[in-house]
């Protein structure tokens, strides 16, 4: 095994990290705050996907696509928020995963009726194409780099939104006591359409940023939904900390099984077995830390503290 090929695999579960970040990052502020489990939040991280692509392809241009993204990510979040979602914070979680896994089948249909069955394609940005030398000799793309430098970035403005602004004091404040910051003549309900949309502008970059990188099809937010929800348990439910943290273990961890365990396996038995195995073992590793995690740490690594 070479040098290059393991940090590589790195860099590969850094980028996948940074993805889920953004992806959690969102999830945790929406359940730390509004107390509400959003099953359709993934369906934002497809429209992200959706709107670059079609926004790309009739323009010819990525960038003018990715800023689709996050306005279309963000209204589609204001829009179902302000129409579904106001009406679910009193209720019970049932209805709450009842009610948005619904919205995961009206957004799946919705996008299936406009952009039909077949995926989708994005090209990487001329500026972003090519790759970089790494030490030992091998090289990396310089898009997966840009990943997760936008990552750090989203990462960093997050801190200083939350824990510096106006705006952040109100998130912090509503997610420790709304009753009492309505009391204090603060709108709640434009918060919560605020925080919405914030989240679902950063799912919807996620999707911009990774459909990239593979197809844009329907049903592509439901996986990277799943690993969020890994992501925001093992971090901390309500703590962007938490989030970035439990994002990049569970990305390295998840690379690294992939590519580690069938050739540690192979070291014991056929190769042709070693494969398979490996790989269903690597699929089961995340849940594996998160049950270890849970089991000395069960509010997570980094818990909001109320």
């Amino acid at each position: 095994m070479s040098i290059a090929l393991l940090i590589e695999q790195l860099l590969n579960g850094l980028q996948l990290g940074v993805m889920l970040f953004l992806m959690a990052a969102g999830l945790t502020l929406i359940f730390g705050v509004m107390g509400l489990i959003n099953l359709a939040h993934g369906s934002l991280y497809m429209v992200g996907a959706f709107a670059c692509a079609a926004v790309a392809a009739a323009t010819g241009s990525f960038w003018i696509g990715l800023v689709a993204s996050l306005i279309a990510a963000a209204a589609a979040g204001a829009i179902m928020e302000v129409t579904v979602i106001r009406r679910l914070y009193e209720r019970d979680h049932l209805d709450q995963v009842l009610a948005t896994f619904a919205l995961i089948l009206i957004f799946s249909e919705g996008t299936r009726w406009l952009f039909g069955s077949f995926p989708l394609y994005l090209d990487i940005p001329p500026l972003l194409q090519g790759a970089v030398p790494l030490p030992g000799g091998g090289q990396y793309q310089l898009y997966r780099l840009a990943i997760i430098g936008v990552g750090i970035v989203v990462a960093i403005g997050l801190y200083f939104l939350i824990s510096r602004t106006r705006l952040g004091m109100r998130i912090r404040a509503g997610e420790a006591d709304r009753e009492m910051i309505a009391a204090l003549g603060v709108d709640i309900r434009t918060l919560y359409t605020v925080v919405f949309a914030l989240g679902a502008a950063l799912a919807g970059l996620a999707g911009a940023l990774v459909g990239a990188l593979q197809s844009v099809q329907v049903g592509m937010g439901e996986p990277a939904l799943i690993l969020a929800f890994v992501v925001i348990v093992i971090g901390g439910i309500g703590s962007i900390k938490g989030a970035l943290f439990g994002a990049i273990l569970v990305g390295v961890v998840d690379t690294m099984g992939r590519f580690l365990l069938p050739k540690a396996l192979a070291l014991m038995i056929p190769a042709a077995q070693a494969g398979p195995i490996g790989a269903a073992l690597a699929s089961m590793l995340i849940y594996v830390v998160m049950a270890l995690i849970l089991a000395f740490r069960p509010s997570g690594l980094f818990a909001a503290q109320s």
